[in-house]
């Protein structure tokens, strides 16, 4: 991990959303495409990932394609809010860490925001995009 510069990870802070709860805000301009912290967890499989989100509701996991990231114990990562319209994008880097990329510009003092990218969240979702769907 060495090699992967986050240069944002200080400028980040968590506080009250109106997306949802908590969320995870930028103190200082970040420009389109960078890097903007790293995703570490614990490393789990397909079955405890299963297990944590039924009996836990752990919904702080990440899939990288080859393994499960559970992001539950971090400070920062499981403030991400979901909204359909992202500011942020997640790629892979290695076995066991992702990476948070800005999708676009994203200003001081806005919050940000990813794609969860599976169906159920766009039943709870109350963004423009699913307030105009909903009531159609």
């Amino acid at each position: 991990m060495s090699n992967l510069k986050t240069l944002f990870e200080n400028f980040l802070v968590v506080k009250e959303s109106s997306i949802h709860g908590r969320g995870i805000f930028t103190t200082t301009n970040i420009p389109a495409d960078s890097v903007i912290c790293k995703i570490e967890g614990e490393v789990i499989d397909e079955t405890e990932c299963v297990r944590r989100e039924e009996e836990e509701n752990n919904v702080y996991i990440f899939w990288n394609g080859d393994n499960y990231i559970d992001a539950a114990d971090t400070a920062l990562i499981k403030h991400l809010n979901h909204y359909c319209t992202p500011n942020c994008y997640v790629d892979d880097y290695d076995d066991s860490t992702l990476v948070l990329y800005a999708e676009r510009d994203i200003m001081a003092g806005e919050e940000l925001t990813i794609d969860y990218d599976y169906e159920e969240i766009y039943e709870y979702c109350n963004c423009e995009i699913c307030s105009e769907r909903k009531a159609v």
